[in-house]
């Protein structure tokens, strides 16, 4: 059975840091992402990694939030810094197997103060 299990939301001032994980289990997956879906908003991307480590990053976090991810572990990090208020959203893990099967996190809340 396929899981991804998100960790590492919370509360932070404006301008802090917070790092999300992911730990992904029961299968070999490719692409893993991270989105995100705000109060009133569509689920954003905002960034995204390949087995090899290549990344892409949305507009709205690039040079703010570093994607990683650790193979042997099965886990993808998402290093949040100078969060805004904006930020503030549900987070999701993504993740697309090797049978191209597509998978989501339950998601964790990211609440940025001002």
């Amino acid at each position: 059975q396929v899981q991804l299990v998100e960790s590492g939301g919370g509360l932070v001032q404006a301008g802090g840091s917070l790092r999300l994980s992911c730990a992904a289990s029961g299968s070999i997956f490719s692409i893993m992402a991270w989105y995100r879906q705000g109060p009133g908003k569509q689920r954003e991307l905002l960034a995204l990694i390949t087995p090899g480590g290549s990344t892409n990053y949305g507009d709205s976090v690039k040079g703010r939030f570093t994607i990683s991810r650790d193979n042997a572990k099965n886990t993808m990090y998402l290093q949040m810094n100078s969060l805004k208020p904006e930020d503030t959203a549900v987070y999701y893990c993504y993740a697309r197997d090797n049978r191209d099967l597509r998978y989501w996190g339950q998601g964790t809340q990211v609440t940025v103060s001002s």
